[in-house]
């Protein structure tokens, strides 16, 4: 008889989320996932000048505001092209991963690692108990490397507001390019807080990280799924100077294939929207909230986006498997594994960036918005893929859609029953104690999960009253 495990609300990760499972002979033989906010930053964007996007859609997340910022900067590029000088691309390249480096190192260290390492529950519940492998002496390296995280994360941080004004939610970005310019002062500063952000990074992230894998070297099996994974390219260089850090590229079962920006679609079966609207592409329509009441087999805000009718994933394991820099496999520590490593990269390649500033050269060409037209802004985020659509009528902004990383990662079923990336990971997983399922929570997190932003899960009047209530599985 199968047992039924219910973590509500899933803590240690971005926003609220909720994973059931049943669990039978020790396994878990089916899995859901469940985002609890609903997103609401299209309808808000609506009839704004297209210049608010970038700052708007920066307030969709406050763990990857940049992400979101450049991916509408470059929407709106698209859709009334500009050529943005070196200076802006290699800014918004710094900026963005500075706030990368930020978002790995909390990852790794405040959300993921507690899973592994008894005591580092300084920043919200850990389990107390469970398959804890590690002698007291490396605990208690572990929990230094831990604190020195918390500081290199905020490093990380102000090496972001030093181009971007604050962080989060810049107030630099924009479509054009960035307005504040490289001055040899915030360069220098930039780079005495690299200095330190990347010691940490490679001194005590990776090598942490790869002692985690030779303490549980069954978590390289565990977690895993079909290696499918989709990317948008990442960390451009200026026209005409070579292709981005991460290349575009989508993988289906091991084989590459350019991005075909068509075939991506959302279902909506299994998602708290109005079902008439079914399978549809991005720009078409707006999906209405409908309730457990009206959608007795949904259990999620996430929509179910879909390339060439797949469930993929995205990430640092993605973007270093497309790059061809880490193809180990597909698992929890793969992903763990894979974060660690980007990190690095990253840090290593922002030195270039940061050498091919030149201050006094301008940094943002000016912009002017269309009077009716469409784009698209695809960029890398920490947690995956990131798209943003628009459509401008009248100097107006009248359709927005966006669909983040965690939606490809954390979706729920489609309309063919087809589980998301995290559900199907979720699978086969062992469970030793159901009242401490510490092995659901290292497979989930190994995704980076986030579902920040936008309403809370139960609807009400104007009166206070209740108006309806979701249900998961």
């Amino acid at each position: 008889m199968a047992t039924r495990i219910d973590l509500n609300p899933v803590t240690r990760q971005n926003g609220l989320s909720r994973i059931a499972v049943e669990v039978e002979g020790g396994r878990v033989r089916e899995a859901w996932c469940g985002g609890l906010l609903m997103r609401g930053f299209e309808q808000i964007l609506l009839g704004r000048h297209p210049e608010d996007a970038p700052y708007l859609t920066a307030r969709v997340c406050g763990i990857c505001s940049t992400a979101h910022a450049v991916a509408a900067a470059l929407a709106l590029e698209d859709a009334s092209p500009v050529e943005v000088p070196p200076n802006g691309v290699w800014l918004r390249n710094l900026i963005l991963g500075a706030d990368l480096l930020q978002n790995h190192i909390r990852h790794l260290h405040i959300m993921a690692l507690p899973d592994f390492v008894p005591g580092l529950n300084l920043f919200g519940p850990a389990p107390t108990r469970g398959d804890f492998r590690l002698t007291p002496r490396q605990v208690e390296e572990y929990r230094k490397h831990h604190e020195a995280a918390v500081a290199a994360s905020r490093q990380a941080h102000e090496m972001a507001a030093t181009f971007a004004g604050r962080i989060p939610h810049h107030r630099t970005i924009m479509p054009g390019g960035n307005l504040w310019g490289p001055t040899s002062d915030r360069i220098l500063r930039f780079r005495q807080l690299l200095d330190r952000v990347y010691a940490f990074i490679r001194d005590r992230l990776v090598p942490g990280i790869q002692e985690l894998g030779e303490l549980y070297p069954d978590y390289y099996q565990l977690g895993s799924r079909p290696a499918n994974f989709l990317n948008f390219a990442m960390f451009p260089q200026p026209a005409g100077q070579g292709d981005p850090l991460f290349p575009a590229g989508a993988v289906i079962e091991g084989r590459w294939e350019k991005v075909d920006l068509r075939q991506i679609t959302e279902d909506i079966r299994y998602s708290w929207y109005d079902e008439r609207e079914g399978r549809r592409r991005a720009l078409d329509g707006r999906p209405q909230p409908a309730l457990s009441e009206e959608k007795a087999d949904a259990y999620s805000w996430v929509k179910a986006p879909r390339y060439r009718g797949q469930p993929m994933e995205g990430g640092p394991l993605a973007r270093l498997w497309l790059k061809g820099f880490y193809r180990r496999g597909v698992s929890v520590l793969d992903r763990l594994m894979a974060r660690a490593l980007e990190t690095k990269l990253v840090a290593e390649e922002m030195y270039r960036w940061l050498d091919a500033l030149q201050p006094g050269q301008p940094s943002i060409t000016p912009w002017r918005a269309p009077r009716r037209a469409e784009g698209i802004g695809l960029t890398g985020a920490m947690r995956g893929p990131l798209a943003h659509y628009v459509r401008i009528e009248n100097y107006r902004i009248a359709g927005y859609q966006i669909i983040t990383p965690s939606a490809w990662n954390l979706s729920p079923r489609d309309n063919e029953g087809r589980r998301g990336p995290a559900e199907e990971a979720l699978l086969g997983t062992p469970v030793r104690d159901p009242h401490f399922p510490v092995e659901l929570g290292r497979v989930y997190r190994s995704f980076d999960p986030c579902n920040a932003c936008s309403t809370h899960l139960w609807v009400l009047d104007a009166a206070g009253r209740e108006v309806g209530r979701v249900r998961l599985g």
